[in-house]
């Protein structure tokens, strides 16, 4: 365990994720209820059928909230154990059992996730605290008596702790498959053909993905007479999104490598096309949270936008109505964002985290392109271009998802009320800030790996056990 333990920059990635996603579910369960509260104190509260969507979209919430800790802890503790090949192969080489190693795996995740997670249950409670205060003061927010310490909050805490264990113990699985000798030798990645011939993993994702997209046909359409239809339309998102990520070793590299095109021909852009396509499971850990990120951004962003449409139309010989369902709808929109927004800020923490910890885990790649003849300023460019490759497919390929699932939520939502399918309204404010953001997040990602890639000698990187 203590041979294990001594990764302090490992930890430390791991436990901001672990608390992030902590604190984003404490938060979410304690909104959906303070939402819940100032609706049903005006008069749209008083709908049984308000309160029915309300009750819904406060279940679908909550699962969203551990759904995203659960992918972006999976994926950092992920890539984390495949940085640790070396160090546990030479534990087995000197007698450790499979078992004791992998158990040794289990509570350092345990412990760093439960930790992480503590972490987050303060911050969360803090942050509500502090916004139902300045929403009551700036009137945002009714003056009514606000539960805001449930025992549910602890509900993530568990869920995280339990998740990071569990990331850590599926993640040293590939590891003590592999001979002691054969693993000394280089990083457990499996490469691209090696993915394809998953033929288990991806015969399940693609059952997955079909299953999911045919229940949300039937929940758009059970949606037509039944408000009932959004949580069948839900469970198929979240089904076929499960293939998607699942399977993001067989979706990444098409695009991935579509984007890398863009980069140019010159020999940094050709080196960090094929780094990004090279090792799939590597790539796709690294942009599949900033997917999900994205996705959700846009998808609650196109729900709102939709709804605000759906309603408008709906109640146009009713303005006072009209006008009162558009401030609630406007109070909603802004706290989901800023909810789904945090998990995009997990998913942008978790991408740049796995291209640090990638970079660190290509030290003797790196050198030997140095002692080959790049100088400082290319490798700089090399890790900028993988940057931008993966940030631009992640935020392209979460732009296209959360339009459909966007759609398919909203008219599930209201399929009842309008009695027919209506086309998805795009709110491009918010799309183009989303766009914006990726742009950014891709000079953040690049800074530190791009440091770190250029501060070791090509003699000493070359020389690194």
């Amino acid at each position: 365990m203590a041979a294990l333990g001594g990764k302090t920059r490992d930890h430390g990635s791991t436990l901001v994720v672990a608390a992030l996603s902590s604190a984003f579910g404490v938060v979410l369960l304690q909104a959906t209820g303070i939402i819940a509260t100032a609706i049903q104190s005006d008069v749209v509260g008083e709908s049984a059928s308000v309160r029915l969507a309300l009750s819904l979209v406060t279940t679908v919430f909550t699962v969203i909230a551990f759904y995203v800790g659960a992918i972006v802890t999976a994926n950092t503790f992920g890539t984390i154990i495949a940085g640790r090949v070396r160090s546990i192969a030479l534990l087995r080489l000197i007698g450790a059992r499979a078992v004791t190693v992998r158990r040794a795996v289990a509570t350092e995740g345990l412990i760093v996730g439960a930790l992480g997670a503590l972490i987050g249950l303060a911050l969360g409670m803090l942050i509500t605290l502090g916004a139902v205060a300045i929403g009551i003061q700036q009137a945002w927010l009714p003056a009514v008596e606000y539960a805001l310490i449930e025992p549910i909050v602890v509900l993530p805490v568990a869920v995280v702790a339990l998740v990071t264990w569990g990331a850590a113990w599926v993640g040293s699985r590939r590891v003590v498959t592999v001979s002691p000798m054969e693993a000394t030798g280089a990083a457990v990645e499996a490469s691209l053909e090696q993915s394809r011939h998953r033929t288990a993993r991806n015969v399940f994702a693609l059952l997955l993905v079909v299953i999911g997209f045919a229940m949300m046909a039937l929940g758009i359409l059970v949606s037509l007479a039944s408000v009932f239809g959004l949580l069948i339309s839900f469970f198929g998102g979240l089904i076929s999104f499960t293939g998607i990520i699942l399977g993001a070793h067989l979706v990444m590299p098409p695009v991935l490598r579509l984007v890398g095109r863009m980069l140019g021909s010159g020999p940094t852009a050709r080196l960090a096309a094929e780094n990004a396509v090279r090792f799939p499971d590597r790539s796709s850990r690294a942009t599949i949270g900033l997917v999900i990120g994205v996705t959700l951004v846009t998808m609650f962003a196109v729900t709102m936008e939709s709804y605000r449409t759906m309603v408008a139309s709906t109640f146009e010989d009713d303005p006072q109505m009209a006008a009162v369902i558009d401030q609630s709808v406007t109070l909603s929109t802004s706290i989901f964002l800023a909810l789904v927004g945090f998990s995009a800020i997990i998913a942008a923490i978790g991408m740049v985290n796995n291209l640090s910890l990638s970079v660190l885990q290509r030290t003797r790649e790196l050198g030997l392109l140095r002692a080959l003849g790049f100088t400082g300023r290319q490798v700089r460019s090399m890790i900028l271009a993988e940057s931008a490759q993966m940030t631009v497919a992640a935020v392209g390929l979460g732009l296209v998802l959360g339009i459909f699932y966007g759609w398919a939520g909203a008219q599930s939502l209201l399929g009842s009320i309008q009695g027919q399918l209506m086309p998805p309204s795009l709110p491009w404010p918010i799309l183009v800030f989303t766009v914006l953001a990726g742009a950014a997040l891709t000079l953040i990602a690049s800074v530190t790996p791009a440091r770190r890639a250029t501060t070791v000698s090509p003699v000493l990187a070359l020389a690194v056990d």
